[in-house]
């Protein structure tokens, strides 16, 4: 288990790849966490928690709301719709980008004993952007911490070292 901010992720496995076999991937990332599932779902849900796992973000939380990202490290913003809004267990919205114009981000949480289970899912990725695999692992070791209010920034030196744990599953 890792200190500080990350002391109530009960585990931290490594993502995995599913390939479609048309060029596009999904990613997928469950955590167990000892948070109850509110704290949890406020964290993905009320942008000030959401900016302290992982940006700015402005969102209307209703299916066809709209959702916006701005990454503080750069000028990338991704505009997107909530597909799917079923609180506190299901939250999905698109991740428009131009290598990956219909990604979808999905959301899903289960109670586990005091806690609770998250998987996290984007779909549609091409080959490329599976680097998006140790920067959503990097910002999940955040989640805990913002349940509580703790923000964590990102760091490219800690995705960098993640990184280097994904080499060797990530397709070639």
């Amino acid at each position: 288990m890792t200190p500080g901010p990350f002391a109530d992720l009960i585990d931290d496995p490594l993502g995995r790849t599913v390939d479609h076999g048309d060029g596009f991937y999904d990613i997928v990332l469950e955590r167990r966490l000892k948070r109850p599932i509110e704290k949890v779902w406020a964290a993905l849900t009320i942008p000030e928690r959401i900016a302290d796992w992982f940006t700015q973000t402005e969102l209307d939380p209703r299916v066809g709301g709209h959702y916006r990202l701005r990454f503080e490290d750069s000028d990338e913003t991704i505009d997107g719709v909530i597909l799917a809004f079923d609180p506190p267990r299901l939250l999905a919205h698109t991740w428009p980008h131009e290598s990956h114009p219909e990604s979808v981000v999905r959301y899903e949480l289960a109670a586990d004993g005091e806690g609770c289970h998250l998987t996290l899912t984007q779909t549609r990725l091409s080959r490329q952007a599976l680097n998006a695999l140790p920067g959503w692992h990097t910002f999940l070791e955040a989640l805990p911490g913002a349940t509580k209010g703790v923000r964590t920034p990102w760091t490219w030196d800690r995705e960098k070292r993640i990184g280097e744990l994904y080499r060797a599953i990530l397709p070639a």
